[in-house]
């Protein structure tokens, strides 16, 4: 086994050959600046690093690891279409920088080029990866709508916005494992069970990412902190202040979130005082741990020696000990 941070370097080495600029230009160009500006690669890595635990060698699962990131940076862009983002990563959105049709169209050529990955390997290991992949993709598709409806009802309870988070943003870190294991051509059951492994950690990482929106670091946090208060996103926070606060602070946590503040500085600052002074903040906290928790009495269960399960551990573990 090898640092994460090795099976990093060794997906970018890959990953900076992956997507030759050819013509038309104007479709590749995009392709190839959205996937070299950054980001964390946390879903490719698990692709690699979950082929390594599971017996295979890295490089048979490279195909796969570049499927992930190629796909999930296809629905960045189009997120970013849809949210009308001006910046991804500290740098211009595609559609900011070029324009919305090629934010379109780029956006659709990234996912139609994932799936090619996948012709890299043998028919049985390629239908495998593919219905997973396709089951996936739809998921996402389906939280991200889920998440648009939300925007506009009063009623989300706290099962539906788990779904929803389960489905935009946890499948893809559970898929990312699987993708690696099915690589690696082991067991059914230990597929599944790194599909749940991940799907419990994808759940925490995203509420870890709605209690730092509100209370991180804006020099570590890497995103606008305040900024789903901002939107008035209903996040795990938002839907445990409201079930927990006096009527009091319910009514006012409802009225600012009914409104966008010409003073953001003061809306953010109001909202995190109730997101306290309710009980949401430490619910949110609990939350995470348990669905950390969660996920390591399934990684417990995988046949695969303490040491490999150790490495895993380690992964979630620095995943969940981002700075607030």
């Amino acid at each position: 086994m090898r640092p994460i941070a090795e099976y990093r370097e060794l997906l970018l080495a890959n990953l900076n050959n992956a997507i030759s600029v050819r013509e038309p230009k104007g479709l590749y160009e995009p392709i190839n600046y959205i996937l070299s500006i950054g980001g964390k690669r946390m879903r490719p890595v698990l692709t690699l690093l979950s082929a390594e635990v599971f017996g295979a060698d890295y490089s048979e699962a490279i195909p796969a690891a570049i499927a992930v990131e190629v796909f999930h940076n296809f629905s960045l862009v189009h997120d970013d279409i849809m949210d009308d983002a001006p910046l991804r990563r500290g740098n211009e959105t595609v559609h900011e920088k070029w324009n919305l049709n090629t934010g379109i169209l780029s956006g659709d050529a990234m996912l139609i080029l994932a799936y090619q990955y996948f012709e890299k390997y043998d028919a049985q290991t390629f239908k495998s990866l593919a219905q997973l992949f396709s089951r996936t993709a739809l998921e996402v598709c389906e939280g991200q709508q889920w998440d648009v409806d939300f925007e506009n009802r009063d009623d989300v309870s706290l099962p539906e916005y788990i779904k929803m988070i389960e489905y935009k943003t946890a499948v893809l870190v559970a898929a990312a494992l699987q993708l690696g294991a099915i690589v690696a051509r082991t067991s059914d059951e230990n597929c599944r069970k790194i599909y749940e492994f991940g799907l419990n950690l994808g759940i925490a990482f995203q509420i870890q990412d709605d209690y730092l929106d509100a209370f991180g670091d804006p020099e570590t946090f890497g995103k606008q902190v305040g900024g789903d208060i901002i939107e008035n996103k209903k996040t795990y926070l938002f839907l445990k202040a409201v079930e927990f606060s006096n009527d009091s602070e319910r009514d006012q946590l409802l009225h600012l979130y009914s409104i966008k503040s010409s003073d953001n500085t003061q809306k953010i600052d109001s909202v995190k005082k109730i997101f306290d002074a309710s009980g949401a903040s430490n619910a949110a906290r609990e939350a995470i741990e348990r669905y950390t928790a969660k996920a390591f009495e399934v990684l417990d269960q995988i046949d695969i020696d303490d040491d490999r399960k150790n490495v895993l551990r380690a992964f979630g573990d620095n995943l969940m000990k981002r700075t607030v």
